[in-house]
């Protein structure tokens, strides 16, 4: 059985977002699984989740409620802002075009906010902007998850994306992998967001083999489209709470602004006591309270 978490422990939600923006299409062609580059031997094991019942994907939401895990003792309650770098299989025209969708002032204000950020990226936003996947991914302070090749649905009537069948889902999500080791990212990891997050019993039943762990949210940001910063910015800080994973975009085209949004988020979440965490460090720290 190939496992990515065991051969590779080392290894933007648009949904209706990206419906809006014409995408068209029907399934990813096939591609052999890659062959995934061995673990350093002195990286430290990255958290995942244990297999859930019958061994389906583990999925997980948000971390511990509380400030006083081990994990997050120092810095007190952790919050954990992600973003998805989505860009679907077909849409190379529109970003040949000139439509960006890429965010490098996002990824400078984090850099700037000393923010550690989790983004869950596609394999076809990585072959369209290697060098931005390459840095982000070099960068100790962000890690790179998958969030599929194509960004198609993983289920029937996901806000209207096109779908990967059951017997593509696998290679789908092993393309996005391959399309990181192109790009120079050295280290994805074994974290898996679905496009929309739209999932069921399944895509968690077809994804079990290749190890990864479903990662969700519980703090839907609201960004994807939006165009009035203090409302975004309100919806996030009213939803946060200990442990929270916040779902955030990093295509300017499609989410212009986030970057406000969070210049203006994170001082007031320092404020009221967060510290902010990657997607990896809420895992331990559930691990840590299992």
């Amino acid at each position: 059985m190939i496992s990515l978490v065991r051969r590779a422990a080392a290894l933007c939600v648009l949904g209706a977002a990206l419906t809006a923006c014409g995408t068209t299409g029907t399934e990813v062609a096939p591609r052999p699984a890659p062959s995934a580059p061995a673990p350093s031997p002195s990286r430290t094991p990255t958290p995942t989740l244990a297999p859930g019942p019958a061994g389906l994907t583990p999925v997980f939401e948000h971390g511990p409620r509380t400030g006083g895990t081990k994990a997050g003792a120092e810095g007190g309650k952790l919050v954990a802002l992600t973003f998805d770098a989505d860009m679907t299989a077909d849409q190379g025209p529109r970003a040949a075009s000139g439509e960006p969708f890429d965010n490098p002032g996002l990824i400078a204000a984090l850099r700037e906010l000393k923010v550690p950020a989790t983004v869950f990226m596609t394999g076809r936003w990585a072959e369209e902007y290697p060098d931005e996947a390459r840095s982000i991914g070099r960068d100790p302070r962000f890690e790179i998850a998958n969030h599929s090749y194509s960004h198609y649905a993983y289920t029937d009537d996901c806000y209207g994306l096109p779908t990967v069948s059951g017997d593509r889902m696998r290679s789908d999500l092993e393309r996005a992998y391959t399309a990181f080791e192109k790009a120079g990212v050295p280290h994805p990891m074994p974290y898996f967001r679905f496009p929309g997050g739209c999932y069921d019993k399944a895509a968690l039943e077809e994804l079990s083999a290749t190890g990864v762990t479903a990662v969700q949210w519980d703090v839907v940001s609201g960004d994807a489209f939006a165009t009035d910063a203090d409302a975004v910015t309100r919806q996030v800080l009213d939803g946060v709470r200990p442990g929270s994973v916040v779902v955030m975009h990093c295509t300017r085209s499609a989410a212009p602004v986030t970057e406000e949004v969070v210049r203006a988020v994170v001082p007031q979440l320092r404020r009221q006591g967060y510290r902010f965490a990657k997607v990896s460090e809420l895992i331990g720290a559930a691990n840590g309270h299992a």
